[in-house]
Formats: structure tokens, C-alpha cells, sequence
């Protein structure tokens, strides 16, 4: 024993913010008084309600400025944004009452299909500009999907109108990855049902029909991947390289009765027939540990971001109660001399 100061212990890695988009309802500031209050990082904006309007943000001089002063304020930061509605409405066919309701008015226009996806395309366009302007380099989001009603492949589906599916996808989102590479900013794509990539085999091939361009990731989200029988953990090991944020969402899947399916049956979220649910996070049965120690295993830097949903829990209390949950399981990495000591070993 030496008399030697021990070396400061090491901090964790990681910011953990909070993704506005569950929160649109509120102002921002009061979604972002809420986040500081709670102990978060820092925001995961989403390009919804008064949070962040792209629009405006291209063409009012000072928003951007009165959206920095708010985070200053309230001592965050924001480390990414969101864009996933009209990420959604680039691909999808058809385009419907649903789009109408999500998408903002300027997106939306006179409702013609191909015109709504033109103007989704120039939103997540403006996504990347915007995404610079505020010095952040991943925008998070959806691709839609051509060929999502397909899913189920009967009535008989032919294979030529799937492999016409990834063409669409790449035709649509090359131009806008070109945009993204000259901002110098990556697009983080949630794999979730009804997109091109909604399971593994299906991100794989979103990769390879788009020759596999730096500019497109993945945000990992574990919660769809949970009861479509994905391992998320393998999922970080085998797409290492493309982890480009990570958004944290539970999901629990229900006792098998014979009767809750997986697919939801068309019930309502936080219904017990359902075969799963999500659920705050730590409540459910993704393996949190397991993928944060794959996440430092390959190099992710990047911001933990909670993406608090449950049917079952006030959001006041279930958003405050994550971020002490993920801090947890974020604890400092191992020391450089603990390292050196036991590779003379």
C-alpha cells in the first residue's frame, strides 16, 4: 500500500437525453424545463409541435437562436433530431388520412401521393441543413416503405415487386443521402415495422440497395426487435459500423396464453390481451446490460436517449425514473493504468 493518490475514477461515456417526440403536446420550453429537472443531458429534438419546425428554422432569422437560448437556460444540450414523420411519408404507398394527420401543413400541400413524398424528401433534405445549423450530425427518423402492405406475402406477392421495393427506396433516399453527405451529417434510421428495414434481414438488404453509403445507419431501439424475436444485442455486434445513435425504449413480452399474438391483434396499446407491450424502461425484458456493454465493446460515442413510452405509467413519473435506470447500467469504464496492470499480467 502507497501513500500515492488514487487516480481519479473514470466518468461514464455517454449523455442521456430525452426524445421530444412523445412529448410534442408541450411547449419546448416546458419540455425542456421538465428534462433538466429530471437530471437528462440533453434533447433528442423532434421536428413536431413548437419543438422544431425545419421551416422555419430555414427561413426566420433567430429561431434557431431562441431554440439554443431555451437549452442554454435550462443548462442542455441537443445532440441530435428527429425527423421521422416525413421520413415516414417519403416511401410509403398508399398515402393516406394517416399522413394528413402527422405531417405538417407544408408537407401535407393538397394531399396529391407523389407531391407529399416529393415534399417529404425536401424536408428530410432541410433535416440535414438544419441538423448542421445547430451543430448536430445525426438526424434520426424513418425511410416508409413501398412494399410494407406486402408484408404478410399473401395473396402470393412475385419477388420482382419486393426487389422493386428497394429500388424505390434507393432511387428516393440516394438524392437525399447526397444532401447529408455534403452537410456532413448521418441519418440514423430506426428499424421498426412498415419501413424498408424493419427486422434484420431487411436492414441488410436496405444496406447493400443503396451500396452501402456512410451517410445511412441505424438507430438501434430495441422494442420492435424484442417481439419479432431479434436479438438486439447481435444486432449492435453485426451492424457495428452503422450504430449511429441509440434510443432507448422497453418493450415486455406478455406470458404465453394461447391466445395474445405478437402482431397485436388490432388491440389498443396497454390492452393485457396484446402479446406485448411497452413499457417504461427497465421494466421490460430487453437485456439493457448485455447491450450497453456491445455498445462500449464497438466504440459507440454517441448520446443514450430515452424514448419513454408506457400505457400503463404517468409519463411524469416513468421519464423521471429512466434516466436514473439507464445511468445506472452506465457505469465508468475501466481505467487506463487497471488495463495496463493486467496486460503485464
Amino acid at each position: 500500500m502507497t501513500d500515492a493518490a488514487a487516480p481519479a475514477t473514470p466518468a461514464a461515456t455517454h449523455p442521456v437525453t430525452l426524445f421530444t417526440g412523445q412529448w410534442a403536446d408541450l411547449p419546448f420550453e416546458e419540455v425542456a424545463r421538465l428534462a433538466a429537472g429530471w437530471g437528462y443531458d440533453g434533447l433528442e429534438i423532434a421536428c413536431s409541435g413548437d419543438h422544431l419546425d425545419l421551416k422555419l428554422a430555414e427561413e426566420e432569422p433567430g429561431y434557431l437562436d431562441e431554440r439554443r437560448e431555451i437549452l442554454k437556460r435550462h443548462g442542455l444540450s441537443v445532440y441530435a433530431i428527429s425527423n421521422h414523420l416525413a421520413g415516414q411519408s417519403v416511401c410509403d404507398d398508399p398515402i393516406d388520412f394517416r399522413h394528413r394527420d402527422i405531417l405538417r401543413s407544408y408537407t401535407w400541400g393538397d394531399g396529391d401521393a407523389e407531391g407529399v413524398r416529393q415534399r417529404a424528401a425536401d424536408d428530410m433534405k432541410r433535416a440535414a441543413r438544419v441538423a448542421r445549423a445547430l451543430g448536430v450530425d445525426t438526424v434520426v427518423g424513418f425511410t416508409g416503405s413501398k412494399i410494407w402492405p406486402y408484408v404478410a406475402m399473401f395473396p402470393p406477392v412475385p419477388a420482382s415487386v419486393i426487389d422493386e421495393g428497394f429500388e424505390d427506396f434507393a432511387n428516393r433516399w440516394n438524392p437525399i443521402l447526397d444532401v447529408f453527405d455534403d452537410e456532413g451529417v448521418r441519418f440514423a434510421h430506426e428499424v421498426h415495422p412498415s419501413e424498408i428495414a424493419y427486422d434484420y434481414w431487411s436492414s441488410v438488404r436496405a444496406l447493400e440497395a443503396i451500396g452501402r453509403r456512410p451517410a445511412f445507419g441505424f438507430n438501434w431501439d430495441p422494442s420492435h426487435m424484442m417481439w419479432q424475436n431479434i436479438d438486439p444485442v447481435g444486432f449492435i455486434l453485426d451492424f457495428q459500423d452503422r450504430i449511429y445513435h441509440v434510443d432507448c425504449k422497453d418493450t415486455r413480452m406478455r406470458p404465453a396464453n394461447g391466445r395474445a399474438g405478437v402482431l397485436g391483434s388490432h388491440l389498443p396499446w396497454g390492452d393485457p390481451r396484446r402479446g406485448w407491450d411497452f413499457v417504461s424502461t427497465g421494466h421490460g425484458d430487453v437485456p439493457w446490460e448485455d447491450a450497453f456493454r456491445a455498445l462500449e465493446s464497438i466504440g459507440y460515442k454517441g448520446p443514450i436517449s430515452v424514448e419513454w413510452e408506457d400505457a400503463g405509467m404517468d409519463r411524469l413519473h416513468g421519464a423521471a425514473e429512466a434516466v436514473g435506470y439507464i445511468r445506472s447500467k452506465l457505469w465508468p469504464l475501466p481505467s487506463a493504468s487497471f488495463d495496463a496492470a493486467f496486460s503485464n499480467q
